[in-house]
């Protein structure tokens, strides 16, 4: 029923998890998609196995370093001229840096993750902000996480959490001011998915027994149901539900 046919999507952090169930998704409904990775280039080559290299590509980038992500998107948009969805998925998750840490640790953990989970996703939005307004408008996904709306449970990821408000806040704010223009900006804010950063944040919860009875289905989320949605949002076809914030959790955390 909804299709990508003929359009481009940029996607950060498609090598795994979410954005590697995303990556299929998107090909699956039509999309030509430019693939950002980080450091695994072969998560990415597994999730697009099989599909005509024409409609792809795979662009690796340091979303640490500013002068990448520019690249990044300069990039994306050379391949074919036009970017109509940009995916912001790609993050970090540091168990360090928390309250009782040294000073040190975490001044670290804070500028690390400051960087690729606020400053580089903005940039890139800040980027097709200004393209879309050139091109009649566009679609912005953020995926942030419930920590965004409640903060975290653990002292330990507290600039994680701090960075999925953040730019939460920032991508409200594209939504605000440029829907009038046609630039549409989605928030998704996932609960426990079931993805290797998930698995690295219940070691600070006390497990994955211990983290999952915890939940009000009993299990984790699917990244690939994440992935529908995403699919579904980068279709437009929900255009008045810009700015929105939808909640991915199996009804354990309810506002």
């Amino acid at each position: 029923m909804f299709s990508l046919e003929g359009k481009t999507v940029l996607l950060t952090g498609a090598s795994k998890g979410i954005g590697a169930e995303t990556a299929k998704t998107l090909i699956g409904m039509g999309a030509n998609l430019v693939a950002h990775y980080g450091g695994d280039r072969a998560g990415v080559e597994a999730a697009l196995e099989g599909v005509d290299p024409a409609r792809y590509l795979i662009v690796q980038a340091d979303l640490g370093q500013q002068k990448e992500v520019r690249r990044l998107w300069a990039d994306a948009v050379a391949w074919r001229g036009r970017i109509d969805v940009l995916v912001n998925n790609a993050a970090i998750f540091l168990n360090a840096g928390g309250i009782e840490e040294d000073e040190a640790e975490w001044d670290e953990v804070w500028e690390k993750t400051l960087q690729v989970n606020v400053r580089a996703p903005a940039d890139l939005m800040r980027g097709a902000v200004h393209h879309y307004k050139a091109y009649g408008g566009g679609i912005i996904i953020t995926i942030v996480s419930w920590n965004a709306q409640r903060g975290s449970s653990s002292p330990k990821t507290i600039a994680y959490a701090a960075s999925k408000g953040a730019i939460k806040a920032a991508t409200q704010t594209i939504a605000r001011t440029y829907a009038d223009q046609n630039i549409l900006a989605y928030i998704i804010a996932p609960g426990v998915v079931k993805t290797r950063m998930s698995e690295e944040s219940a070691a600070v919860l006390g497990g994955i027994d211990k983290l999952t009875a915890g939940l009000a289905m009993g299990e984790w989320v699917p990244p690939e149901e994440i992935g529908s949605l995403i699919g579904f949002l980068a279709s437009g076809t929900c255009r008045h539900m810009t700015g929105g914030t939808i909640d991915f959790n199996g009804a354990t955390y309810i506002r």
